[in-house]
């Protein structure tokens, strides 16, 4: 095999990262694995072609005897004991890195994905922040002099970094000519800079696998992780991984994943808005029973959300591994204190029903938050650092109760759909010009609501949806909303960053919700759009 990096230069210090050791490695896991990714991606596709054909969902027949099992994960590192309150964001730029670090939070969920935009500059920066932070030197200073260090008054959150995406490819890295796994090169590169810094001291490596449909897939990145540690002389099991089940079909296999991530296995996570996204995408074909009301209208608290949160905290503490609850999306608003106020209830509200289902910790998108989310889960726990013991036998969930979207009260509505178009071209514009978090109206929007937000006007052309106000969605309307909502957007940006971005934005926002084909994710696209950008 062979590998070429196509810019070797994308930061002052990308030579630290680039080494030929390190490429060595990245390549080494492309030679042991990268084949297997594509069939596991063919997998989804047969799986969603089935659905369209038969839109029923069930546990394994063949894997039963996982399920019926006595089994349990590894305890989990002392460093992982208490996750009461994880803090996410990217990691880079090294600001937003510190700052998540010192934020007070027992995590800090270092994202290299869906709230990062993975121009080649920002992967290479984030893994050179990761690596800084696993020395305790990540510092940084300010153009306008001020300087962010890292606090020594206080515990820093411990990392657990998230990597790209199975089907996400990296087009700077090649392999045998072919664009590299995004997700091997975020892993590969990561941990190999930090494993022999973080093993010693207790402190991970430790991961957030997002996107997975299956167990198979959770097969594979136990393999990836026993090689690693074999490979960097590091003992077996000593990285250790949550998972993100934020996929309907995953919510089908939460037993098998952790079974088959094995002693790597610590937990899995309630990823919300990308769990919605995955049931629109896999039920698209299957007429009005399978389509959502506006999103803002799907709680938590719905019966087919219910089903599915409290079946993951009673696998998990069944098999001995965390329950992780899902993102506080709402940003209070500094120089509003009303909008605070609101904020912090909407948060307290959404942590206290997760404390009390049983979730051993929960997520928030913002450093103000974090007291919130500690407080909540501090009246609940005490002195405990999770509630695993807390067995949840209470809770039956038949596979038809996980996609029991007739139950769903709620409509679809105009401004619904302008809301959508809006929401797709501000996030697509931002994730262009390299940031993939960004607060709009009042939430922190990252990939996963834009792909809600996109996939439900693709669903409700496809259905002819009649809105509450009596218009049925037809091309015409959508793209009549789309000029309006673009020329909203264009009385709030200046021109420059319109014309580079918000414009390329909405015509690959329009091309692919008034395409007949379904386009499975927005960021494959928009990938495309970006580095032809950066190559430019």
């Amino acid at each position: 095999m062979s590998i070429t990096v196509t810019d070797l230069t994308p930061t002052a210090r990308a030579g630290e990262i680039l080494t030929p050791d390190a490429l060595a490695f990245v390549e080494a896991l492309h030679e042991r694995f990268a084949e297997r990714v594509p069939v596991l991606l063919e997998e989804r596709r047969a799986r969603q072609a089935g659905l369209a054909e038969r839109p029923v969902l069930d546990f394994l027949p063949e894997t039963r005897s996982v399920r019926e099992g006595t089994w349990k994960v590894p305890a989990p590192p002392q460093a992982l004991a208490d996750r009461r309150v994880e803090i996410t964001g990217p990691a880079s730029p090294a600001k937003m890195a510190i700052n998540a670090l010192n934020s007070g939070a027992k995590v800090w969920l270092a994202d290299l994905e869906d709230a990062s935009t993975p121009t080649w500059h920002n992967v290479i920066d984030a893994i050179t922040n990761l690596a800084d932070a696993a020395r305790g030197t990540l510092a940084h200073t300010s153009p306008d002099g001020r300087e962010y260090r890292l606090r020594d008054d206080a515990p820093l959150a411990v990392v657990v970094a998230r990597p790209r995406g199975w089907h996400l490819p990296e087009v700077h890295v090649r392999v045998n000519g072919a664009p590299a796994v995004g997700a091997l090169v975020d892993f590969g590169l990561h941990v190999f800079h930090t494993a022999d810094l973080l093993a010693p001291q207790g402190a991970g490596p430790f991961y957030y696998l997002p996107k997975m449909e299956s167990h198979r897939e959770a097969r594979l990145w136990h393999e990836v992780f026993a090689f690693a540690e074999s490979h960097l002389g590091i003992p077996a099991g000593t990285i250790r991984a949550t998972m993100l089940i934020e996929t309907i079909t995953a919510a089908y296999e939460m037993d098998e994943m952790l079974y088959e991530l094995g002693e790597h296995a610590v937990g899995l996570n309630a990823g919300r808005w990308d769990y919605l996204f995955s049931i629109i995408k896999n039920f698209r074909d299957s007429g009005a029973a399978f389509e959502l009301p506006d999103r803002a209208q799907v709680a938590m608290t719905a019966p087919f959300m219910r089903a599915y949160t409290e079946l993951l905290v009673q696998t998990c503490h069944k098999r001995g591994a965390f329950a992780m609850g899902g993102m506080a999306a709402v940003i209070p608003n500094r120089r509003d204190p009303e909008a605070t106020a609101s904020a912090l209830q909407q948060v307290r509200d959404d942590k206290t029903r997760e404390a009390g289902d049983g979730f051993d910790g929960s997520w928030v998108a913002h450093p103000d938050l974090v007291p919130v989310c500690r407080e909540v889960f501090d009246d609940v726990l005490g002195d405990r650092p999770n509630q695993i013991d807390r067995l949840r036998p209470d809770v039956e969930v038949a596979a038809a109760d996980l996609i029991d979207i007739r139950s769903l009260q709620g409509t679809a509505t105009l401004d619904g759909l302008r809301t959508n178009l809006y929401v797709s071209v501000a996030y697509t514009a931002v994730w262009l010009s390299g940031n993939g978090a960004v607060q709009i109206h009042g939430l922190m929007e990252d990939a996963a609501t834009a792909e809600i937000s996109r996939s439900q006007v693709w669903q409700q052309l496809r259905n002819r949806t009649r809105l509450d106000s009596g218009e049925e969605v037809t091309a015409e309307l959508v793209g009549r909303l789309l000029d309006e909502e673009l020329d909203r957007l264009r009385g709030e940006v200046d021109a420059e960053p319109f014309e580079r971005y918000y414009a390329p934005a909405a015509e690959l926002i329009r091309e692919i919700v008034l395409s007949s084909e379904y386009v499975d994710f927005l960021t494959l696209p928009a990938y495309e759009l970006l580095t032809s950008g950066e190559r430019a």
